[in-house]
């Protein structure tokens, strides 16, 4: 708290208001309590005027209301107090944020992907022994969560006693009305997904987290269904209407993350107000992909995410909901795995995926949106309305392109490439969302729109880049810069090819080179340089041969990209540039025993400053600590 200003401040809970006022001494010694607040306290989205504050207290008696005493101090051991009251058990707010026209810069971290299940949280306490040991102008405003907060499918230890890939399965909840797929198991009520928020909330790297910055959050798939989309659930490519489950997702994020979110049928901030809706059929979708039946509508209508963060005169955040108003990923389709040619893993032909995304594979059948109509052309709103000097996109998919070369593979490395040229792997992303990520960035550049930037998590992995709808042989026009930040703990790409992909495959020197030591992500190499420089570097081990032989045509857009990394990255925006600072930790088997989470791979930071109108964004990179390696 030493480092808010509590000008004007009201701390509001409830209908009991809390003011602060000129500092006092404390007339008590606080004592912390873990045990009394299981999952920990937090704060969320804070603006110019306030910060909703949030905990959990529960009572052994399950009393249905209580009343706290509510401190705030300027110093870590609340011996200096602002504001001394009681208010009911509720939501809380206070000023953080500095004010529209304030000349400071913003500083917040972008992470996502934490799964408990498999992993440990180390970046987190690593991210708090870098924010502790920061000069106190350098240290973070706030956190930036791109979703998979938590992850819905859990295994039980005994679904498989030989852990997932090399990592152990943790016991984390067990659900009293899921069911189980295959070997996994998915919330089958609101009490379910409750049980699983406060399982991950007792971690104790992403308590102190949460009770450090202010968290602005936002949902992704595992908030609700894996493979979700609007109100359905897909297993096996079928797609079950899951109205129910919903809203139970979207109720039980309300309560267990602090956001200034709308749950429209509530007259209350702080409560949630329940559409009454049933499993049905969805059948009629608008030309948008959107399913018109009216329980599927109330209940992705029950919680609106998208929304604006000001933060002083730099910075405005305009974050999206990427999830609840997207049409079916064209790629998940029953017809669309007959295109799909075994001996490329996960590897489409371009102009296929251009097919898919128009939406011509079925007769009268819309293009794809991930965000909607409405949604769009609010976000395109935003963006033209905004006058900070930086427009931050929280979109928490990836928008670089994910682009092969097979045309290029050595012949009888495989059977001949089935494409014209090259190829791109789907993610169920913008990457290959082609004519919506055109129609946006079109408007940043018909609008003459600078400082425009994307922060993007769920690939579980590292990438920097130029946001540009064209690759060669298209015209090449970068309009922004966009960075993703590699997962906290989950699993990624590496891993699974490590694990999953067949020794003798043709392709598996491309994707992971099995050179003495650990498996090599050569995946890297393919994606930023080509076919031929991963193949030559599996084969000898000789970087600068790899890299001299870079297909130029292939990746301009990507500056650095690591596919099997975990950690966090970093925003720091002024009135003159951009910087994203790349934080990777080793792979977070077992949680570390250390005040600062465990030793840093590497740290790696790129910087675009910022560019005039008809001009092309421009990104430079430097390498701060350890050694990225295929990455750059």
């Amino acid at each position: 708290m030493e480092r808010r200003r509590f000008l004007e401040t009201a701390l509001r809970l409830s209908a009991t208001a809390v003011f602060c006022r000129r500092a006092f001494p404390a007339s008590t010694s606080p004592q912390e309590r873990r045990d009394l607040y299981p999952e920990g306290v937090a704060s969320g989205d804070p603006d110019a005027e306030s910060v909703i504050l949030w905990t959990r207290r529960p009572y052994p008696d399950e009393r249905a209301s209580a009343v706290l005493r509510v401190q705030v101090a300027t110093d870590e051991t609340f011996g200096t107090l602002v504001a001394d009251d009681a208010a009911e058990i509720s939501a809380g707010r206070t000023i953080t944020a500095p004010r529209a026209t304030n000349d400071r810069p913003a500083r917040f971290a972008f992470v996502s992907c934490q799964n408990v299940n498999h992993g440990a949280q180390n970046a987190w306490r690593r991210m708090i022994f870098d924010d502790e040991a920061a000069a106190p102008d350098q240290r973070l405003d706030f956190v930036l969560h791109l979703g998979d907060f938590v992850y819905e499918i859990v295994w039980y230890p005994e679904d498989r006693p030989q852990g997932y890939y090399d990592r152990t399965i943790r016991e984390v909840v067990r659900y009293r009305s899921g069911r189980k797929i295959h070997d996994f198991h998915i919330p089958g009520s609101l009490d379910d997904y409750r049980a699983l928020y406060r399982a991950y909330l007792h971690d104790p790297d992403l308590q102190d987290a949460r009770a450090r910055w202010p968290f602005v959050p936002m949902w992704d798939n595992h908030e609700f269904s894996w493979n979700g989309w609007q109100s359905f659930q897909q297993f096996d490519g079928e797609n079950l209407p899951r109205q129910t489950l919903k809203v139970a997702a979207n109720r039980a994020w309300f309560e267990y993350q602090p956001a200034r979110v709308a749950n429209p049928g509530s007259r209350s901030p702080q409560r949630f107000q329940e559409p009454q809706v049933v499993d049905a059929p969805i059948e009629h979708f608008d030309e948008a992909g959107l399913g018109r039946e009216p329980n599927n509508l109330a209940a992705i209508g029950s919680l609106i995410g998208y929304r604006v963060l000001r933060w002083g005169r730099h910075l405005d955040l305009v974050i999206t909901d990427q999830r609840s108003y997207r049409s079916e990923d064209p790629v998940a389709r029953r017809e669309a795995q007959a295109l799909v040619n075994p001996d490329f893993p996960g590897w489409l032909p371009e102009e296929v995926l251009e097919i898919l995304d128009g939406g011509t594979l079925r007769r009268d059948e819309p293009p794809q949106t991930i965000l909607g109509p409405e949604q769009l052309r609010w976000f395109l709103d935003r963006l033209r309305g905004s006058s900070a000097t930086w427009k931050v996109w929280g979109n928490s998919l990836g928008t670089l392109d994910l682009r092969l070369d097979p045309q290029h593979l050595p012949a009888g490395t495989t059977k001949p490439w089935h494409g014209r040229g090259y190829a791109g792997m789907s993610l169920a992303d913008f990457g290959t969302a082609y004519r919506e990520r055109s129609a946006i960035f079109d408007a940043v550049r018909d609008g003459g729109i600078t400082g425009f930037a994307i922060v993007s998590g769920d690939r579980h992995s590292f990438w920097a880049g130029l946001a540009a709808k064209g690759l060669p042989p298209k015209a090449f026009e970068p309009v922004g810069v966009a960075f993703v930040t590699g997962s906290i703990s989950a699993p990624g790409l590496v891993e699974s090819y490590e694990h999953g992909l067949p020794k003798d495959h043709p392709l598996r020197p491309c994707l992971v080179a099995d050179r003495a030591g650990a498996p090599a992500p050569t995946i890297n190499l393919t994606l930023k340089r080509g076919v031929r420089a991963s193949l030559e570097y599996a084969k000898s081990g000789d970087l600068a041969a790899a890299r001299a032989l870079t297909d130029p045509d292939l990746a301009p857009h990507v500056s650095f990209v690591d596919m099997g990394s975990h950690g966090f990255a970093t925003v720091r925006v002024d009135g003159r540039s951009i910087e994203s600072e790349f934080v990777c930790i080793p792979r977070p088997v077992e949680r570390s025993p250390g005040s600062d989470g465990g030793p840093v791979l590497y740290r790696v930071r790129h910087r675009a400053e910022l560019w005039k109108r008809g001009e092309a964004p421009r990104l430079t990179q430097a390498i701060l600590q350890g050694d990225p390696a295929l990455s750059v």
